[in-house]
């Protein structure tokens, strides 16, 4: 199935269930982890990124994934520091990962979505723009996550 825009995107991923949403989704965030490399960040990953994941495990990373996104805000803070606020969107697309399954519908979707917000943040501090292509890469990653 070939993915070529946003439409079909969330199509893809509304079709999965809750734990193949958490595998999709975390490997979008780890896409832009190096944005953040905050350790309770890539736990909760390698957690969302586990097919035999339980509620109690979630609940842990969650809540770490949490505290890691209240600092990483407190961070950015009043002035806009574009680095400090890309770590601050890894921080919320990895919540969105371990999200508790009764409230985990589209949480790939909105993973996704918060790393596409992190990689734009990094592209306007290093002053390369705006534009980047982190959608079509979530495509490129969707399909091969499909196929495998």
């Amino acid at each position: 199935m070939a993915i070529s825009n946003d439409k079909a995107f969330k199509a893809a991923l509304a079709g999965l269930p809750t734990a193949r949403q958490r595998q999709a989704a975390a490997r979008f965030v780890q896409r832009v982890f190096p944005l953040s490399n905050d350790v309770r960040i890539k736990a909760a990953l390698e957690v969302a990124g586990r097919a035999d994941v339980g509620d109690a495990e979630l609940a842990v990373v969650s809540q770490a994934a949490n505290t890691a996104r209240v600092e990483s805000f407190t961070r950015c803070g009043r002035e806009t520091d574009w680095s400090a606020q890309a770590g601050h969107f890894v921080a919320k697309a990895a919540v969105a990962c371990v999200k508790p399954a009764e409230s985990s519908e589209t949480l790939a979707w909105e993973a996704a979505m918060q790393a596409r917000m992190a990689r734009t943040c990094q592209t306007v501090a290093d002053g390369s723009g705006t534009e980047n292509r982190e959608a079509e890469e979530q495509y490129r990653i969707l399909e091969a996550f499909l196929n495998s």
